[in-house]
């Protein structure tokens, strides 16, 4: 669930998920606002290169976590460094005081409102790190707390579930560690244009939300960048379908969790072209066999085996990600919709969650 305060977060849609659906579909725009103007970014890129940290650490909650977790791999394939998850906890109920001495913390969060963050941005910055927010929410006390920041630039969300801001912080957070490393965002120039194209109406995609409209659990999975995806995935279709909804790393699947797989098992499968969709082929043969439904989503998604293949633009693998997301939102919109849900307002939720 995103954090972000959108100015109609508490209000009923007209329609059960419109704002849902139009936000989805402003994300090329949003893309093309964050590869147009990049001054800023590049700037505060600069200034991480020149002090050349040792280790990375990223530190979010909810969907901003999921980013995180792409932006790890970014770290430590693109930039060759060590890099780690923030327990946020360990800051905030234990009083953990670590030396974050030549440490690049960056804190993702899309309101730049959750308490937790913001102490351990506080803390880590007293204790010697570099510390970057990255938000929608220039104004935050998050950006505040943090010695510099970088803006999303999504404009205000008014659906609870996070969709163009999660595709917007993927992006950022690409362009912030491909600039940190003298990178020319060349991976991401065409993602606009990309991104129109996979949100083009997809006959799999339809088929895949008729199919699963009865499911009472799904899994889902993916290896490297598409991990994140798969996470994510999972959130959507939990906040706003109430489904029974869990994410494995196909390597981790294979390890335990496969045995509970069955002809009764949904399983959504990240496929994108490179070494992570590559090493997915084992493991979906491994569940196709055990007679789980797949729906694949990514440009390998046709060379895997599955039920349904909803096949996506080619894009460099680190980038895919944020191709991926696209019609896994589609997916979550409409099955929430045929279950007689409004995604808009998932039961139980607020736009803005404050943990401690």
């Amino acid at each position: 669930m995103t954090e972000h305060p959108g100015a109609g977060a508490g209000e009923q849609s007209q329609h059960p998920g419109q704002h849902m659906s139009a936000e989805i579909a402003e994300q090329p725009a949003v893309f093309d606002g964050l590869l147009t103007d990049r001054s800023a970014l590049t700037e505060v890129a600069r200034r991480i290169a020149e002090r050349g940290p040792r280790f990375a650490m990223l530190a979010a909650r909810g969907s901003s976590d999921h980013a995180a977790i792409y932006a790890k791999y970014l770290v430590e394939v693109l930039l060759q460094l060590p890099a780690g998850l923030v327990s946020p906890s360990s800051t905030t109920l234990y009083g953990a005081q670590p030396d974050l001495t030549d440490v690049l913390l960056i804190s993702v969060s899309q309101s730049g409102g959750s308490p937790d963050l913001l102490e351990v941005t506080e803390t880590a910055r007293r204790n010697g790190a570099t510390t970057v927010a990255v938000t929608n929410n220039p104004g935050s006390a998050l950006n505040t707390a943090a010695e510099m920041s970088v803006d999303i630039g999504a404009g205000t969300e008014q659906a609870v579930a996070a969709t163009k801001t999660y595709g917007a912080t993927l992006l950022t957070l690409y362009l912030l560690i491909d600039a940190i490393r003298g990178g020319s965002a060349e991976h991401a120039l065409r993602l606009p244009e990309l991104a129109n194209r996979t949100l083009a109406p997809s006959e799999e995609l339809d088929e895949a939300v008729r199919r699963y409209r009865f499911a009472d659990r799904v899994l889902t999975t993916g290896r490297g960048y598409s991990s994140a995806t798969a996470s994510e995935a999972a959130l959507k279709l939990a906040e706003t379908s109430y489904l029974s909804a869990r994410s494995y790393s196909g390597a981790d699947l294979l390890h335990g969790p496969v045995a509970a797989v069955d002809t009764e098992t949904a399983v959504l499968a990240l496929c994108s072209s490179g070494k992570g969709g590559a090493a997915m082929k084992e493991v979906l043969e491994t569940v196709h066999e055990r007679g789980a439904e797949i729906c694949a989503i990514g440009s390998a998604a046709s060379t895997v085996p599955c039920a349904h293949a909803v096949d996506l633009p080619e894009s460099a693998e680190e980038v895919a990600p944020v191709l991926e997301v696209l019609p896994v939102q589609r997916l979550a919109l409409a099955l929430a919709l045929e279950r007689g849900e409004d995604p808009d307002r998932p039961r139980g939720l607020n736009k803005v969650t404050r943990t401690r």
